[in-house]
């Protein structure tokens, strides 16, 4: 009987599209690929599955969300010496061949959000997912009220969750590229801030 979803059912459900969120891990967050789909993993065993009507969808939906996560967060803390990230600093010796790759895993999370967010959506995503802030401070940055910054981050998340991808100008890449890691080295959102108001309200 299928009255009830079971961990037996839940744990099929995840093995039959494995295979589809290590490639979307991959793509995303490279070498980290096996800990964001065990996370994903975790993520589906603590939902109560009843209510979820595409098993699939919502996995993969997960599994981008964790991937950017981890990128952007990885990059933040090795950057920032103030402010924003109070613990767990790179340390002296860190491997520098470690650091390219999380380079290059973040100019891919910066492509996907280009590709898929409007500006205020993406610097709410990035402020509350890559660097903690609550949401009252992001709401002040984008001088919107608290409920409204909520619903950008929520409106990032589902955004995230979509396959459709617009094309990304090389120069809204690289600002946002240095928007970014100003923010990891200093601790100012300011940077991130004044990239969404140069690029649109959205």
């Amino acid at each position: 009987m299928r009255g009830t979803m079971t961990i037996d059912d839940g744990l099929h459900d995840f093995l039959g599209v494995r295979d589809r969120l290590l490639r979307i891990a991959r793509g995303i967050a490279g070498p980290d690929a096996e800990d964001v789909v065990q996370d994903a993993w975790l993520r589906w065993n603590g939902t109560d599955r009843t209510v979820v009507r595409d098993a699939p969808a919502f996995l993969s939906r997960t599994t981008t969300r964790l991937s950017l996560t981890r990128t952007t967060t990885a990059y933040a803390r090795h950057q920032s010496p103030v402010g924003l990230w109070p613990a767990e600093r790179a340390q002296p010796g860190e491997d520098p061949a470690a650091m390219v790759v999380e380079a290059d895993q973040l100019r891919g999370a910066m492509a996907l959000l280009l590709s898929r967010l409007g500006p205020r959506e993406r610097v709410a995503f990035l402020l509350r997912e890559a660097f903690a802030l609550p949401y009252r401070q992001i709401a002040g940055l984008l001088g919107v009220t608290e409920a409204h910054a909520r619903q950008l981050t929520r409106r990032a998340r589902t955004r995230l969750e979509t396959s459709g991808d617009s094309r990304v100008s090389s120069v809204d890449h690289r600002d946002l590229l240095t928007a970014f890691t100003e923010v990891s080295r200093t601790g100012d959102p300011a940077a991130l801030v004044s990239h969404s108001f140069r690029t649109g309200s959205s």
